[in-house]
């Protein structure tokens, strides 16, 4: 009975912070142009 109330305690507090996620959104901004570089540049 302990695991089954630890189980539903633990399921609580991750839908409260996906909620709370949800809620406040992702930060807003601009993206940069340029794409990013998968290596570094060949040195000549």
């Amino acid at each position: 009975m302990r695991a089954l109330v630890a189980a539903a305690a633990g399921l609580a507090a991750a839908l409260a912070l996906v909620l709370a996620v949800t809620a406040l959104g992702s930060p807003g901004g601009d993206t940069s142009p340029e794409p990013l570089l998968s290596s570094p540049p060949a040195h000549p």
